[in-house]
C-alpha cells in the first residue's frame, strides 16, 4: 500500500501509475516489505530529509528487522530488476498526460547530454573509472550519466540514461558471479560503450516505447557526423552547437572551411541584432546537409556562437528558439544534484544499486515535474477543462536567447573552445523551476524563494 505517502502526494503516485510499473518492471519481492513499499520508503527520503536510518517509521515498529538496511540494499542490489524499464514506462507516462494536454501541433524534442556522476572518494565501486569532467576540467573517480530527456517547452521528463565508465581509464570490472541473463549484466555491458553508440541506442529505446519527438538537441560534444546521420536515420532532424576548430570542417561551395571562415561568408540577418546570419553547408562527408546559425555575444562582439540544424527549412529565428529548449536538461542536472541527492543518498558498490538510485532520483523528479503542470495549467484541473484550456506557454525566441547567452564561450587556445556556465543565472533559473512547484513541496525541499 501507499499509506506512507502524504496525501497531496497519493494522487500523484496514482495518475503516475508507480504501482504498475513496478510490477511491469519486475520490481517485486516474494517476502517482507512489498517492492511498493520499498520503493516509496526510499523516494521519501529526499523529501522528509531524513536517511534510511532517520526513518520515523523505524521507531514505530516492533520488529526492528523488518526495516533495517538489509532491506534497502538488497532491494538495490537486485539485478533481475529492470528499472530501465520502469524509467521508460514511468516518464513515457508523463509524456502521454503532458501530450494530451497540448495540441498536436505543439513542438516536442528531446534533449541528449551527460553530467559527472562523483565517486571520487570510492575504491571499490563496480565498474568506476577516471572521467573527465568538462566543467571544472578535470578528472574525476565516477562516470557520465549520459541522460536523454522529453520536453514540450513547459514539461522536461527524464526518459532514459545509462552511467557510462571509460574504458581506457578504467579501475574496476565487472564483479564475478553476475548472471549475464539479468537486466543487470546488460547494463553492465552498456556502460563499457561509447558515448555516441549509448546515445543512439538511448533515443531508439525511447522511440520504440512510443514517444514522439521532432528534434534531437545536444551540444558540441555529440555534434558528430555518424551519430547525426543515426539519428538522421530513426526519423528525427537534430540541432545542436557546433564546435569552434580545425578538426571540424564543412563543405560550402567545393572548398572545405572551418566554422571561423564560414562565419565571414554567411549570409547576412537584417531582421535581428542578436544573429549573425547563416549559411546552407554540408558535413565532412558531404552527405549531410546542415543549415549553421551564427549568434552575436550580446556584450563582446568578438565572441560568438553557432548552431547547426538539419532541418533547412527553419528560419534563423526558430532554430535558436528550439535550441533553448536545450536549457532544461541543465536545470534537471542541477536540481537532482542539489536538492535531490543524485549520487549522494548511498554508498553501494554495486552497479545495480547505482543504476536503482539514479532511477529513484530520476523518478523524483518526475514527480515534480507532474506537480508543476499541475500547479500551472489549467487543463490538468481533473481534464475538466480540456476543451476550453489554453496550451501553457512555449518558450519564445527572446528567452532562448537569453538561456544561450548564458553559456559563455571563452576562448582556451586557437582551436579549442569550454563553455563556462553563468553560476548566478543558472541558480535562479533551478530556483525559478521550484517556485512554480506547490508550496508544499518547497517546504519539504527546504527552498528560499526569492521571487515571491
Amino acid at each position: 500500500m501507499i499509506s506512507q505517502i502524504p496525501l497531496e502526494m497519493k494522487a500523484s503516485f496514482k495518475e503516475l501509475k508507480i504501482s504498475s510499473h513496478l510490477k511491469a518492471a519486475n520490481i517485486t519481492k516474494s517476502k517482507g516489505l512489498s517492492a511498493l513499499r520499498t520503493f516509496t520508503l526510499l523516494f521519501l527520503l529526499t523529501f522528509q530529509k531524513q536517511t534510511w536510518f532517520e526513518q520515523k517509521f523505524m521507531s514505530k515498529n516492533s520488529d526492528k528487522s523488518e526495516t533495517g538496511k538489509d532491506i534497502a540494499y538488497r532491494f538495490l542490489n537486485t539485478s533481475t530488476f529492470n528499472w530501465k524499464k520502469f524509467l521508460l514506462l514511468l516518464a513515457c507516462q508523463l509524456v502521454n498526460i503532458c501530450s494530451r494536454l497540448t495540441s498536436n501541433d505543439r513542438l516536442k524534442v528531446l534533449v541528449l547530454d551527460d553530467t559527472l556522476y562523483s565517486r571520487d572518494r570510492s575504491k571499490k565501486v563496480e565498474l568506476l573509472s577516471k572521467v573527465f569532467d568538462h566543467t571544472t576540467r578535470k578528472n574525476f573517480k565516477g562516470f557520465q550519466c549520459l541522460t536523454l530527456g522529453w520536453t514540450d517547452g513547459a514539461t522536461f521528463v527524464p526518459v532514459n540514461f545509462s552511467l557510462i565508465a571509460s574504458v581506457k581509464h578504467l579501475i574496476n570490472g565487472i564483479s564475478e558471479g553476475i548472471d549475464k541473463r539479468t537486466s543487470g549484466y546488460k547494463r553492465r555491458l552498456e556502460a563499457l560503450e561509447t558515448k555516441p553508440a549509448m546515445a543512439a541506442k538511448l533515443i531508439k529505446e525511447v522511440l520504440a516505447f512510443g514517444v514522439r519527438a521532432s528534434y534531437v538537441l545536444m551540444d558540441t560534444w555529440f555534434t558528430e557526423e555518424p551519430l547525426i546521420k543515426n539519428i538522421l536515420e530513426q526519423g528525427l532532424d537534430v540541432i545542436g552547437m557546433a564546435k569552434r576548430g580545425v578538426r571540424r570542417q564543412y563543405w560550402f561551395n567545393g572548398k572545405k572551411y572551418t566554422l571561423d571562415q564560414l562565419m565571414s561568408k554567411c549570409n547576412r540577418n537584417k531582421k535581428s541584432t542578436a544573429i549573425i546570419g547563416s549559411l546552407h553547408v554540408t558535413m565532412t562527408s558531404e552527405t549531410t546537409p546542415v543549415k549553421v546559425v551564427f549568434i552575436r555575444h550580446r556584450s563582446n562582439p568578438n565572441k560568438w556562437l553557432a548552431i547547426l540544424s538539419t532541418d533547412q527549412s527553419l528560419s534563423d529565428e526558430e532554430i535558436v528558439r528550439i535550441y533553448g529548449y536545450r536549457w532544461n536538461i541543465e536545470v534537471f542536472f542541477k536540481t537532482n544534484k542539489s536538492h535531490l541527492n543524485l549520487a549522494k543518498e548511498f554508498q553501494c558498490r554495486s552497479y545495480d544499486a547505482l543504476i536503482a538510485h539514479t532511477t529513484i532520483v530520476f523518478s523524483r523528479y518526475i514527480f515534480l515535474a507532474w506537480e508543476q503542470r499541475k500547479n500551472n495549467d489549467d487543463k490538468t484541473l481533473g481534464y475538466l477543462f480540456f476543451e476550453f484550456g489554453e496550451d501553457v506557454q512555449e518558450i519564445d525566441f527572446k528567452e532562448a536567447l537569453l538561456s544561450l547567452m548564458n553559456f559563455v564561450l571563452n576562448i582556451i587556445n586557437s582551436d579549442v573552445q569550454e563553455i563556462v556556465i553563468n553560476v548566478a543565472a543558472f541558480k535562479n533559473a533551478v530556483l525559478a523551476w521550484i517556485s512554480t512547484l506547490p508550496t508544499y513541496l518547497q517546504r519539504l525541499l527546504d527552498v528560499q524563494i526569492p521571487f515571491s
